[in-house]
């Protein structure tokens, strides 16, 4: 690829990221503007002694009396100079607490994508594997039953059976309740960790393994897989040379396109195991109507898809000459 090429394929991918920022910002916006929830009422609370110079002064102070055309204005120039604000419920900079939190849900959504792509890889290559058999109907049930669970209902299944019952497994939050942050041990950490985790993979897992399935079968369907069989060649033999290879850029793919479901299960399986991420952090925020920090999360889940999914292109690009042509003739 020539250099006029590079830079044009990144200039398109830059349009296209500061669009899709402008369209969010600007959806987003006008969403939370026609919220029927008052923040000041929100921020207030229950102080029953709140007179309304009070409030009123409490809404200049937050920027709550301008219109909300000025009101967007202000925020998103706000956003140009690095400024997305000062969380209400925090009551700290708003980057500071995605900052924080971000790190939280990275190793929760990293291990639960590591647990997806592994489990529904190997899953979709047993049912591609052992088509038309009974392994391949009864993981094939089981995926297209888990397709339709929601995440929080798994969760809460999960915490009855491995913390309630087996005790196996804390009930939530990411280190032991009362122990200082530096008294806590790797282990410790990733105990608390596997639990959500395996319940967020549950997420995108069933949808790996159906998407590997019908892969594997079309090409164990194929002229050269056949002659292969004539030849002798056992079936985890024409797994091994032919399959695999031909299945596994499709499964990555669909692997890094999860980011997407991943962030978004995120909000469920955080809160039905009170694990302190980003998750949680926007359920809170969208619940006590702290605009500044919504808003700053949905711009920052947007930026996690779009890069998410253009390490999926990349990737894809390096490993398949002919998608990379594609990428270099599309206008």
């Amino acid at each position: 690829m020539s250099g006029k090429r590079i830079w044009k394929n990144v200039g398109r991918y830059a349009l296209r990221f500061v669009t899709l920022l402008i369209a969010i910002s600007i959806v987003s916006f006008v969403l939370v503007s026609l919220s029927p929830v008052d923040p000041v009422q929100q921020y207030v609370g229950a102080v029953p002694n709140v007179s309304m110079e009070q409030r009123e002064k409490i809404a200049e102070y937050w920027g709550l009396d301008k219109p909300p055309l000025e009101r967007f204005f202000l925020w998103a120039g706000s956003i140009l100079h690095g400024d997305f604000g000062t969380s209400l419920i925090y009551r700290r900079p708003v980057l500071d607490i995605i900052g924080e939190k971000f790190l939280a849900s990275l190793a929760l959504m990293l291990t639960a994508w590591a647990f997806s792509g592994i489990l529904g890889f190997t899953i979709g290559c047993i049912m591609g594997n052992f088509h038309g058999k009974w392994p391949d109907k009864i993981l094939k049930k089981l995926c297209l039953t888990m397709c339709s669970i929601p995440t929080f209902w798994i969760g809460i299944v999960f915490l009855m059976l491995f913390s309630v019952q087996l005790g196996w497994f804390p009930m939530g939050m990411s280190v032991p309740k009362g122990l200082p942050a530096d008294q806590v041990t790797i282990w410790q950490r990733i105990h608390h960790l596997i639990l959500p985790a395996l319940t967020l993979s549950f997420l995108s897992f069933a949808n790996i393994a159906l998407h590997t399935r019908e892969k594997l079968v079309d090409v164990l369907e194929s002229d050269y897989v056949l002659f292969a069989r004539a030849r002798g060649e056992s079936r985890f033999q024409v797994l091994r040379r032919h399959g695999l290879r031909n299945i596994l850029l499709p499964a990555v793919t669909m692997q890094f396109g999860s980011f997407s479901e991943l962030f978004g299960g995120s909000v469920l399986a955080e809160n039905v195991f009170s694990y302190p991420g980003l998750g949680a952090a926007a359920a809170a925020a969208g619940m006590g109507s702290d605009i500044p920090l919504l808003l700053g999360i949905t711009l920052f889940s947007a930026v996690f898809v779009f890069v998410g999914n253009l390490l999926a292109n990349i990737i894809c690009s390096i490993a398949d000459p002919q998608i990379r042509e594609g990428f270099d003739h599309e206008t």
